[in-house]
């Protein structure tokens, strides 16, 4: 028996849009916005170029839209993670959160880790992890200020935290293992037990602080031995302390240069029960450390973090501007495309309608003639049947006067 196949249903408009946004977002997922192309976007919806240039203008609309939607989902989950009660819960949850969205929609996370194109209006994921951070900064702030740790580094150690998560699942991205869940226990373990153990003052030590000036300036060997009347630099420094050195036995014999001399380590003393070098020797210099930072130092680096955070508040409300706007300039060409498709319909409706007036015009005309037709007829086989009469009669008239 043959069956007769049920026709294609027709997508509606609505239907066609999101066919496109989901195929897109494959493709970008896969190669990327450059390796895309509106062709290769058509061809796998099966449809022609003109469909995808008309609901979005063209591959930078359609990319545009799939990373608002990507976005947007993965904030709307840290957002919701963040908000419950105790801070331990909420880091376990925002871990989570970022973990669940990298394992679940891998094409999305994908496309916002890649290299940001210029239809995307701003970066793209250092944007998402800018407008987390300033999210986990007003958190951040009550704890500070909660714990006696001052309020205005929150934005950086908000910084720090969500960076160190993001960076985490872009690598669990690939390598999938172990699974999330000991994942982000271990993330809120290095997280959680740093944050509970900070330092509301801490500093390098002095070892690093004078790292740099003992790169940029090496300690040099004198030419000369200072004279045996002078102090060297040992000597001096007992001197202030108020202890005084003891002078080398007759006949000692001068004590070989430890390798720590020159790291600046300290010399056997006699404080320590090992001889001091003899008189008239001098022992390697050790380099003198830079003197920790003055107070007007402090407010310097102070000031420069406040300018940095205000550069870069700065920066995410340009990127937020470029972003509304772009949504804003889509939002114009879409409706001014639906105008433009509406006033077509409406035009081919007029056109319509004015077809059909004409053909029952041309009806009615045609009607009326047949009309007119049929009555003349009528009236010309009316005559005929009276002309027939009177004929008739006139005969039978001549039949009868005849007889």
């Amino acid at each position: 028996m043959r069956t007769v196949s049920e026709p294609r249903r027709r997508m509606s408009g609505k239907e066609r849009r999101e066919q496109l946004i989901q195929i897109s977002r494959t493709l970008f997922a896969e190669k990327g916005f450059d390796g895309t192309s509106v062709e290769e976007i058509a061809a796998t919806a099966n449809v022609s170029k003109p469909v995808v240039y008309e609901h979005f203008g063209g591959k930078e609309g359609v990319y545009a839209v799939v990373i608002d939607r990507e976005m947007q989902k993965l904030l709307s989950l840290v957002t919701e993670a963040l908000s419950a009660s105790h801070s331990l819960i909420k880091l376990e949850r925002a871990a989570l959160a970022l973990l669940a969205y990298v394992e679940e929609n891998s094409e999305g996370f994908r496309i916002l880790v890649r290299d940001s194109h210029a239809a995307s209006g701003t970066g793209t994921f250092a944007s998402l992890i800018n407008d987390i951070a300033s999210q986990v900064e007003d958190v951040m702030v009550d704890e500070f200020v909660e714990r006696g740790y001052d309020p205005k580094l929150a934005p950086m150690y908000a910084q720090m935290l969500v960076g160190m998560v993001a960076l985490t699942g872009q690598w669990w991205l690939d390598v999938r293992r172990p699974p999330r869940e000991e994942v982000a226990a271990h993330l809120v373990n290095l997280a959680w037990n740093g944050l509970t153990g900070l330092d509301p003052n801490p500093r390098l030590t002095a070892a690093s602080r004078g790292l740099e000036h003992r790169l940029a300036h090496p300690p040099q060997r004198p030419a000369e031995a200072p004279s045996s009347g002078s102090p060297g630099p040992r000597a001096r420094g007992t001197a202030e302390t108020g202890a005084e050195a003891e002078s080398p036995p007759a006949g000692a014999e001068l004590p070989t240069a430890s390798p720590t001399a020159e790291t600046g380590a300290e010399l056997p003393t006699a404080e320590t029960g090992s001889p001091p070098p003899p008189a008239g020797s001098h022992p390697p210099p050790r380099p003198e450390l830079p003197p920790p930072p003055t107070e007007k130092e402090i407010r310097e680096l102070e000031k420069a973090r406040e300018r940095e955070l205000r550069n870069q508040e700065k920066l995410r409300e340009r990127e937020l501007k470029e972003r509304e706007k772009l949504r804003q300039r889509e939002e114009r060409e879409a409706e001014k495309l639906a105008r433009e498709l509406e006033k077509a319909r409406l035009r081919e409706q007029r056109e319509l309608d004015k077809a059909r007036e004409r053909e029952y015009r041309e009806q009615q005309r045609l009607l009326r003639e047949q009309e007119k037709a049929r009555l003349k007829e009528a009236k010309a086989a009316e005559r005929d049947a009276l002309k027939y009469a009177q004929l008739a009669d006139e005969e039978q008239g001549k039949l009868e006067s005849s007889e």
